[in-house]
């Protein structure tokens, strides 16, 4: 007589949800069927806000990921060893010196000096379609903003804003689970010529010292508390997580707006709304929907014993619509409160520009409804696909001046 197994949970094929336009059915589906769900071979999905909120915080997963499987993702080239170095993909104790000498330039006293600036940057870029340009909520205000306030927070020049900017993009393909060869080329090219850019800037800085966050980096390499290497790659790394979650924040919020008009409407009512309005739109569609954690000692998970070794995908977009955690999930309610969603990440991780990212949001949103007494969709709404970029591409406007 054999001894009855546990029931396998179901599986589903992660490397799908990047690719739908719409993956929240997905994650509901997952979200029925099991605290943990099967993926790829040796992958776990874990789609429940419970689970989500804890291991976020569990020192058994682990973001170091073995050569290996960055070389099966991301292929062996200047991306795939950029990946390696950043600090996101650091454990403690390497993880928490790189956090604390960059973390100065994220400071609530300097982002707070920040407001201003921010101000004077959505004004500009809002200014075309005051003069009756066509406006796109994404081209024209979602991607360059965030860029223009890393380049004001870094000392990059804004003439080359621009040039950051595109190369920023290319290297968002590198981040996705399964990287094509396409997208690897892009990504190298990308890692080269910022690493190049950096390292340029970086000379400048040694020889006239500023009070930007390379500046800052530097005192790191003064004392011997971190390499070039380092303070290149990471001062890139922080190029981009400033940039992709700003980029979606608004472009994701002003999507829901105008998906949405009687929230519109009661935002531009009662504008005390906007900071619960940002946490909302945070939850409703996460910048990043998945992340990866590779499992260092075993750990169960719902009951069910994970082995080192396996990967654990943690699915903060489908945690950010859990019914067991958040009153009906899929609706959006801008004054929604308490609102405990994930889209930061949590524990040592958690997002080091989460302070920035609200405030650039709260300003570009707020000085949309301030400047344009009615905004309407124009055109087709176009997501980003297959990268960790869960962003609009597209998001055309037409706007009438308040």
């Amino acid at each position: 007589m054999t001894e009855d197994r546990p029931k396998l949970p179901p599986r589903f094929d992660a490397s799908e949800l990047s690719r739908l336009a719409d993956p929240y059915p997905e994650y509901d589906r997952m979200r029925q069927a099991g605290p943990i769900c099967r993926g790829g071979p040796g992958q776990w999905l874990v789609p429940r806000y419970r689970e989500v909120s804890a291991l976020l915080r569990d020192s058994r997963l682990s973001n170091e990921f073995p050569d290996t499987y960055h070389q099966f993702s991301a292929g062996d080239g200047p991306a795939s060893h950029f990946l390696r170095r950043i600090m996101l993909d650091r454990d403690p104790p390497e993880h928490t010196r790189l956090r604390r000498l960059a973390g100065a330039a994220f400071s609530p006293a300097l982002v707070r000096r920040l407001a201003g600036r921010i101000q004077d940057f959505v004004d500009d870029l809002l200014a075309p379609a005051l003069d009756g340009e066509p406006f796109d909520v994404v081209a024209d205000l979602a991607f360059p903003l965030p860029v223009l306030v890393l380049c004001e927070l870094l000392g990059i020049p804004v003439d080359n804003s621009d040039q950051v900017r595109l190369r920023t993009l290319e290297l968002a393909k590198g981040f996705s689970t399964i990287v094509s060869v396409e997208n690897r080329r892009s990504a190298d090219n990308a890692v080269v010529w910022l690493r190049g850019y950096m390292t340029e800037l970086l000379a400048e800085r040694r020889a006239a010292r500023g009070d930007d966050l390379l500046s800052h980096l530097l005192a790191g390499e003064d004392s011997g508390e971190q390499t070039q290497n380092e303070i290149v790659d990471n001062a890139v790394f922080l190029l981009f997580a400033g940039f992709e979650t700003t980029l979606n924040l608004i472009a994701a919020g002003c999507a829901a707006l105008l998906s949405h008009p009687d929230e519109l409407r009661r935002l531009r009512t009662d504008r005390s709304l906007l900071p619960s309005a940002i946490e909302e739109f945070l939850r409703y569609d996460a910048p990043i929907h998945g992340r990866a954690r590779i499992v260092k000692e075993p750990v169960e998970i719902a009951g069910r014993s994970i082995r080192p070794g396996r990967v654990v995908v943690l699915l903060i977009a489908s945690a950010n619509h859990d019914e067991r955690q958040f009153a009906d999930p899929g609706r959006i309610d801008i004054g929604r409160t308490p609102n405990p969603h994930l889209s930061f990440g949590g524990g040592p991780h958690y997002c080091l520009g989460a302070l920035l990212a609200r405030l650039e949001g709260r300003i570009a949103i707020g000085r949309l409804l301030d400047t344009f007494a009615s905004i309407e969709l124009a055109g087709t709404l176009v997501r980003q696909r297959e990268t960790s970029l869960r962003t609009y591409l597209s998001l055309p406007v037409t706007t009438r001046a308040a």
